[in-house]
């Protein structure tokens, strides 16, 4: 209690305890923060296009590249470049997976079987394309929730439009993130890095 004694003495020193407090603050938010970032990479799963569970733990010891896609977006000729990539680096346990997203201009409104037929009809993609899922928001995919905690952009959790990328090592730690605006092309030198 703040008695006027207390007030006069030289013992009392309000700045110190604002500094206390907040300091108690930002330990408690860092914990907390990093607590919820310290989910592992393996752990995750998601929705293959066909409904079937895929757990990340078959993806230890690959290069990942994560993507959000859309059929009908000005960067869905990305698909070209990304299957390029993925025919280049499989042999050498590279993968990409890419999640269709509605949220951005609901340039993917298809369904999981159209999407599919889609991908491989008019851009010859192979790799694996997993369920619609939802990115940002509150109902967005835990994939995403992990990736975007791990990897901001520009101070910004929050993916911009679809085709950003995020490229996770061989232990599952996301080592980068790209803009809609990076090519696949653009990312081969950082995937070898890697490889």
């Amino acid at each position: 209690m703040l008695t006027p004694a207390l007030l006069r003495s030289r013992a009392y020193n309000p700045l110190r305890s604002l500094q206390v407090t907040y300091q108690a603050r930002s330990i408690n938010q860092h914990h907390f923060s990093n607590m919820a970032d310290s989910a592992d990479f393996y752990s995750l799963s998601a929705l293959t296009n066909k409904g079937e569970t895929m757990d990340f733990s078959t993806l230890k010891g690959k290069v990942v590249l994560i993507v959000n896609v859309a059929s009908q977006c000005g960067f869905t000729g990305q698909y070209q470049g990304l299957q390029k990539l993925y025919e280049c680096y499989k042999d050498r346990d590279f993968t990409i997976l890419g999640f269709p997203c509605n949220q951005f201009g609901g340039q993917e409104p298809g369904s999981a079987e159209e999407i599919a037929t889609f991908c491989t009809r008019n851009h010859g993609v192979e790799f694996p394309i997993m369920a619609k899922i939802n990115v940002n928001g509150d109902d967005a995919s835990p994939v995403y929730k992990y990736l975007k905690s791990q990897k901001k952009q520009l101070m910004m959790e929050m993916i911009k439009w679809n085709f950003e990328k995020f490229l996770v090592n061989r232990q599952g730690e996301v080592v980068a993130r790209f803009s809609s605006m990076a090519s696949p092309a653009s990312l081969e030198s950082e995937i070898e890095k890697l490889l």
